[in-house]
């Protein structure tokens, strides 16, 4: 188990938000699914649940699992959770029976709230855990309440899983204050009071608890949910509600652009749009902007740090993932540690107030990446002469044909010049004259079509011969982990299984 400080500051989360409530008591705060919640609603029912959860003998320290989609439940487990010094475990929805149950082994929750919809997944989960406690589907009710302390900023305040695309999923810890900060540094990416934020990830991941539900209820905005990722609901959604700031994964925003192609909505509310979790495709960004009359900005950031850099003012640079946000500290390193020259590629390691405190249960993978308060990201960048970063993948995810290092972004971003291509993965597969040889998998637009050989000799003329793919693989769709991004472990075990 982790040790942490326990000294008091003299704010927190909900010292922040009980202001906002009393400066702006009818303000809408929340909307999900046509329902919502102004801030002095979030304040009392938030503070009720807390105290009723503590009523029913949950301790400060307890961890909480909450396996719920985008829903004003939701909101109101989270926060009771946070205020009252609950450990918040949020469940991904995506995951499977047999990931729910690693879950429950690992974080050993004392209370365990389930959606009715997704209990038949929770109790198969249930039955395959070692250990889980009961499986609720509603929150408690009743008068009964105790008195709620404010939780220690430096208490924990969430374990947030990893989409274990390469293992086990592992136990994110944040602590109240890291929480905080990645609230906080929203504001360099155009979160402000004014704002009416919609986010289409849900709020068991970083990005919709941390930086969307957290990072507009600290700023005093309106946070808009989605219950589903639909793009026809999601744009109908920005129409109603005239949104202002959108967030998403570049699948999530390739099927929007498609969708105000399709039936254009009224989207002319629209002061900012952010993309992060995965490349940022040119040609997506020049495709969304002429749809939806404003720029998509890269963003980057983890579930470990988040949020890390991305444009936040000025023009936009094209394929950059942008600069790094003010208050974090970040260097790109060789193998040794050393910092690399600006132009060469090396990983990006960060020091931040939001990186997270370390691995539940697992010391030695959180040494691994935690060293004198440096956090090891395992992505790659180089820096160019104006300070923007670029994006060139992962150190796992290198090839090495032939003794040199290929970045799979790099053949990547040449497949998505050509206007056919909708979504490409690249990967590595065992070669025995060049050690790997590289195998691209295309997903194509509708009513698109390309032969391999011309989509080869498309990519030849913009890359190195050495780094065009051998082969091409088309899918009608290409596999994507739980947090929506494309599934490289996955494309290699399907290229194994021919």
């Amino acid at each position: 188990m982790l040790t942490l400080s326990r000294k008091r500051d003299c704010e927190n989360l909900w010292d922040r938000i009980a202001a906002h409530a009393a400066r702006l008591p009818e303000k809408t705060a929340i909307i999900i699914d046509g329902r919502a919640l102004t801030y002095c609603d979030l304040d009392r029912q938030s503070r009720d649940l807390a105290g009723r959860l503590l009523a029913e003998g949950l301790e400060p320290g307890d961890r909480v699992a909450v396996h719920w989609p985008n829903a004003i439940e939701c909101v109101l487990l989270l926060l009771a959770c946070l205020r009252s010094g609950l450990v918040a475990v949020p469940v991904n929805i995506r995951f499977k029976a047999a990931e729910i149950a690693h879950v429950m082994e690992h974080a050993a929750p004392a209370a365990w709230f389930s959606q009715s919809e997704l209990a038949g997944t929770a109790r198969e989960a249930a039955a395959m855990a070692a250990s889980a406690p009961p499986i609720r589907i509603a929150l408690p009710q009743g008068s009964a309440q105790r008195v709620l302390a404010a939780p220690e900023i430096d208490s924990i305040a969430a374990i947030l899983f990893t989409s274990g695309t390469t293992a086990r999923p592992k136990g994110v810890v944040h602590t109240q204050a890291s929480l905080m900060e990645c609230a906080d540094l929203m504001r360099q990416i155009d979160v402000s009071e004014a704002a009416i934020l919609l986010t289409m990830t849900s709020m068991m991941h970083v990005t919709g608890l941390s930086v969307t539900l957290l990072g507009a209820l600290l700023s005093g905005a309106t946070a808009v949910f989605v219950p589903v990722c639909d793009p026809g609901l999601i744009l109908d959604t920005i129409e109603r509600h005239r949104c202002t700031w959108l967030l998403g994964l570049p699948s999530m925003v390739q099927f929007l652009a498609a969708e105000q192609e399709r039936a254009p909505r009224d989207v002319t509310s629209l002061r900012n749009a952010y993309c992060g979790g995965d490349i940022v495709p040119v040609p997506l960004q020049e495709r969304f902007g002429q749809l939806f009359g404003v720029a998509l900005r890269e963003v980057h950031g983890m579930t470990e740090s988040c949020p890390i850099m991305g444009h936040t003012a000025g023009a936009v640079r094209p394929g950059a993932t942008g600069h790094v946000l003010a208050g974090v500290k970040a260097r790109i390193v060789d193998a040794a540690g050393a910092t690399v020259l600006e132009g060469e590629i090396g990983e990006l390691v960060v020091r931040s107030r939001a990186n997270f405190a370390g691995y539940w249960g697992d010391p030695a993978a959180s040494a691994a990446v935690l060293k004198n308060g440096w956090l090891s990201t395992g992505d790659l960048f180089r820096r160019d002469k104006d300070g923007f970063l670029w994006f060139e993948g992962r150190r796992k995810e290198i090839i090495i044909r032939g003794g040199s290092n290929l970045s799979p972004q790099e053949v990547e971003t040449a497949l998505y010049q050509h206007p056919a291509v909708l979504e490409s993965g690249v990967v590595g597969m065992p070669c025995d004259t060049w050690g790997e040889k590289i195998i691209a998998c295309v997903a194509l637009r509708p009513g698109q079509a390309v032969s391999e050989a011309d989509l080869r000799a498309f990519v030849r003329e913009r890359i190195a011969d050495y780094k065009v793919p051998e082969r091409i693989v088309f899918l009608d769709v290409l596999p994507k982990g739980i947090t929506g991004k494309i599934h490289r472990r996955a494309l290699k075990d399907m290229m194994n299984a021919q």
